[in-house]
């Protein structure tokens, strides 16, 4: 019998590999190799039809080989280094890739497998100059187009990216990926209804789109469609339970929701921690168990110089920060050395003036998680403090891994992480009474201070403003809030309804994101109307540029109402600073704890209600005594910078000194 032709054999396995049937062409290639094994294209087309597989090590192998005896193929290099890319190799893949554009510079798919991995090893300058030249080279595809726009949007923010993921609707609409790019973007620029329209134009194309589903839950929230969002979310989560963003999320409108019990809000946490926690690999039998993953860092004497490293979305223009600087600006440094880890694309001026309170700084925005977790071990820090919780941008699961033997959360988020491995939370007696909340929390609570906070008021903040009732000819009293329209729920409006009702000729000024849009708009007035709210007695007000801006609206304002379950934090500070009461209704969670935190720090118990008739008295008694309100108005800025909110330096020794606790008691452990 004549042995195979393999010049036939060949062409068998190419007509197969052509038409997508890589197991035969993979079986062919190899029965080639063994008859000759100087063949180029069996070792070549055999290792891409293995990738193809995704016997990816098996490919990295033949593709050398293949490169051995065709040294000068660019697209047998390209090829290795995709396999490379496939096996997490990223020098090796970086290596092939750029041997493959030294021969053949023109190679685009090249140039984008090489902006994959510079975005894996956490340099998305290097990324994005890649994915342009990939453009530049394929101008008619969408896919490395789409990949610019993600790239720009990871590293320098939605709002640089915006225009990019437009135009890749426009070329290509039919290509759902660049829909639902446009959306998630749309949605975090909280652009609500457009973002809606384009996620809901991704589905249509692709049902099946990874991230389509978890952008039009992100598109529900902001527009404030909580109960609808929640449901999408778990949706993503039925489909992907590993999508941290999706869990976190979930969990952040959950808090949200009135109904929603402290003991539903534990048992949602504790499964997030559940689904994040690393699950130890058996060892094989003969050797003993494998110690869990700790860092770099030795457990030292309690009385040494603590590195402290902060991590956080918000070392920028934001709440966080407001309440963050004034901590580090006074910090202990002969006890304390801080290093912080921002993971946003903005830096401003409020990032540059942090980062002058720092050892050390870091910038991750756009990096992987993978190099972040690297780049923190690497820098060993004794104590990790996350400011975010489940907020936005999180690194929630590399805290799961134990990056530092302290991990502390504190600041960016109202309840528990629900991760074993976060060790603290800060807080204090008022927003967390000792016994009550304690059992709700996978932390263990540190109550280090009076109260929670250290604010720092802007600078750009006006004067205080006389009470506007004063000065109308009606003398008809303003209720109002600026907080996240979000936190404004059902029975939040109906606890408005009945001040309202208690104060014949009030009116109510609510602002907020999307409340200047129409749409937004009308959902909101119809859900007053159904709270017994006459839309007549309301007004809406979007967001103002600027914080001077923001703040002047106060005027407008006589009496600020908190919003339960989820109080406000930084609009009850801004409120007290522009000398309006605040009035707050105490639950017995921290969301709904805040308000007496602060307003006992202001001195000012007497406005906090434990009753929904106990909010509409004190609220109603403001309104009718106007000397009242005048004399409040001339002295809560003065009472404000007296307590302990603004005793700066005194919040930082506290917090030092909580931190240097938590240490020894670790130490001990």
């Amino acid at each position: 019998m004549r042995p195979p032709n393999p010049r036939l054999q060949l062409q068998a396995a190419v007509t197969h590999h052509q038409a997508g049937r890589f197991e035969p062409a993979y079986k062919i290639y190899a029965q080639v190799r063994r008859s000759s094994p100087q063949a180029f294209d069996a070792w070549h087309l055999g290792g891409l039809a293995a990738h193809q597989l995704g016997h990816h090590d098996e490919a990295a192998t033949l593709l050398s080989r293949a490169l051995t005896l065709a040294p000068r193929s660019a697209l047998c290099a390209f090829r290795l280094g995709a396999a490379q890319l496939a096996l997490g190799a990223l020098e090796a893949a970086a290596a092939s890739l750029r041997r493959a554009l030294e021969l053949d510079p023109a190679l685009g798919e090249a140039w984008e497998h090489l902006s994959f991995v510079h975005h894996r090893r956490g340099e998305p300058g290097e990324a994005i100059a890649a994915a342009r030249q990939a453009v530049r080279l394929r101008p008619g595809e969408p896919g490395p187009h789409e990949r610019v726009g993600a790239l720009l949007a990871e590293a320098e923010g939605f709002g640089v990216a915006l225009p990019w993921l437009r135009e890749t609707t426009q070329r290509w609409p039919g290509h759902a990926a660049g829909w639902k790019n446009l959306g998630i973007a749309l949605a975090t620029l909280h652009q609500a209804e457009e973002a809606l329209a384009a996620l809901d134009r991704a589905l249509a194309l692709d049902p099946g789109l990874a991230g389509a589903r978890l952008g039009r839950a992100l598109a529900l929230q902001e527009a404030c469609r909580l109960r609808e969002a929640i449901a999408e979310y778990g949706a993503v989560l039925a489909d992907h339970p590993d999508c941290a963003e999706a869990g976190s999320a979930r969990l952040l409108c959950l808090n949200y929701l009135e109904e929603v019990s402290a003991t539903e809000l534990k048992e949602a946490h504790d499964a997030y921690g559940r689904a994040h926690t690393p699950i130890p690999v058996p060892p094989p039998a003969n050797l003993p168990s494998a110690p869990p993953p700790i860092p770099n860092s030795k457990i030292r004497n309690p009385k040494s110089i603590l590195r402290v490293a902060f991590l956080s979305p918000d070392l920028r223009q934001h709440s966080v920060a407001t309440f963050l600087e004034p901590l580090l600006t006074h910090l202990d440094r002969t006890r304390l050395e801080v290093w912080l880890y921002h993971d946003h694309p903005l830096m401003d001026g409020v990032s540059e003036r942090l980062r002058t309170h720092a050892t050390r700084w870091r910038h991750f925005a756009g990096q992987p998680a993978p190099v972040v977790e690297a780049a923190i071990r690497a820098d060993a820090p004794d104590v990790l403090v996350d400011l975010a919780g489940h907020t936005g941008i999180n690194r929630l699961p590399l805290y799961a891994r134990r990056l530092a033997p302290v991990q502390i959360t504190y600041l960016g988020y109202p309840n528990t992480t629900g991760l074993a491995a976060m060790d603290f939370r800060f807080t204090d007696a008022h927003a967390d009474p000792a016994g009550l909340t304690d059992a709700l929390c996978t932390e263990r609570l540190v109550r280090f201070a009076p109260t929670a906070w250290a604010w720092q008021p802007p600078e750009a903040a006006p004067p205080v403003a006389p009470p506007p009732c004063l000065s109308r000819a009606d003398g008809a009293v303003t209720f109002g809030s600026f907080n996240n329209p979000a936190k404004v729920s059902d029975g939040t409006l109906r606890r408005w309804a009945a001040v309202l009702a208690a104060v014949p000729g009030a009116r109510l000024l609510l602002k907020g994101h999307g409340l200047d849009s129409a749409t937004r708009q009308e959902a909101f007035r119809q859900r007053c109307v159904a709270a017994g709210l006459a839309p007549a007695r309301i007004g809406l007000a979007g967001r103002t540029p600027g914080t001077a801006g923001h703040l002047e609206l106060y005027r407008l304002m006589d009496i600020a109402l908190d919003p339960f379950p989820y109080h406000g934090t930084t609009t009850t500070c801004e409120a007290l600073w522009m000398g309006r009461p605040v009035v707050t209704l105490a639950g017995r969670e921290h969301r709904n704890r805040v308000g007496v935190s602060l307003l006992t720090a202001a001195g000012h118990p007497e406005w906090i209600a434990t009753t929904d008739a106990d909010y509409t008295r004190i609220a109603a008694g403001l309104a009718g005594d106007r000397a009242r309100l005048a004399s409040v108005n001339a002295s809560l800025r003065a009472e404000v910078q007296a307590g302990p909110l603004l005793d700066h330096p005194a919040q930082s020794r506290r917090f030092g000194e909580a931190v240097q606790a938590c240490w020894a008691a670790t130490c001990q452990s």
